[in-house]
């Protein structure tokens, strides 16, 4: 207990001393998640934690996930990490359109990764309905209206996807290191960690100043859950 941090700030949180935390600026995201799954544990209803980043790029906000928790999750799981994700984005204000992305385009494959994708869709259309989702998708299926359309005439969502939602980490994370660095500047919010039960956050080692204040700052809007709702 002495010697983690991770472990001392959980059990802050547990004993009512502290409200949020951020860690994970040393060491593995699941070396912390470990001490924060035991001391805090999933929010009531949750079964998985997922991890979120969101990257500013040119013209568009994106948000990926998971790109650090679940290495090959199933189709159930993918179902309640895009509505955790999906209403993270809310409590930011944002409104959610989802895609599904896989290397499959709308039936183009029948391979177990992109079946996969296709049956989280039929979950969430049953337990999220108000969710505009569509997929499974190409990434520019999912950030381009007109080659989605010229696919299918009746996508879930019009415009251009804020969230993406990929079939392992290795799709999520792969995406989201080549866009923060070749696109975004290497200016990124995350990882926010969906799921816990409380407002805690696991970083990474690479992550700036900027990106630690930025997190800060969420951490302490989720414990003001209030002032949250509405924020652009």
């Amino acid at each position: 207990m002495r010697r983690r941090n991770t472990l001392i700030g959980a059990m802050m949180i547990k004993k009512g001393h502290a409200d949020g935390m951020i860690c994970g600026t040393f060491g593995t995201h699941p070396l912390h998640l470990r001490y924060v799954d035991q001391v805090i544990g999933l929010r009531p209803g949750c079964k998985t934690y997922a991890a979120m980043n969101a990257l500013m790029l040119p013209k568009r906000q994106v948000f990926i996930v998971d790109t650090h928790v679940n290495y090959d999750p199933s189709a159930e799981q993918i179902a309640e990490i895009t509505i955790m994700a999906a209403e993270q984005l809310m409590r930011l204000g944002i409104e959610p359109q989802a895609a599904l992305l896989s290397h499959s385009n709308f039936g183009s494959s029948s391979e177990p990764s992109a079946l996969k994708m296709r049956a989280a869709l039929e979950l969430l259309r049953v337990q999220a309905p108000w969710l505009a989702v569509d997929g499974e998708m190409h990434g520019d299926s999912a950030l381009d209206e007109s080659v989605r359309s010229s696919l299918v005439s009746d996508s879930a969502f019009k415009g251009e996807a804020n969230l993406l939602i990929c079939p392992n980490i290795d799709a999520a994370n792969i995406s989201y290191n080549l866009l923060k660095s070749a696109a975004g500047g290497g200016v990124a919010i995350g990882p926010m960690l969906l799921g816990v039960d409380a407002p805690v956050h696991i970083l990474t080692q690479s992550a700036t100043v900027r990106r630690i204040v930025n997190m800060t700052a969420l951490a302490v809007l989720e414990a003001n859950p209030a002032s949250v709702v509405g924020q652009g």
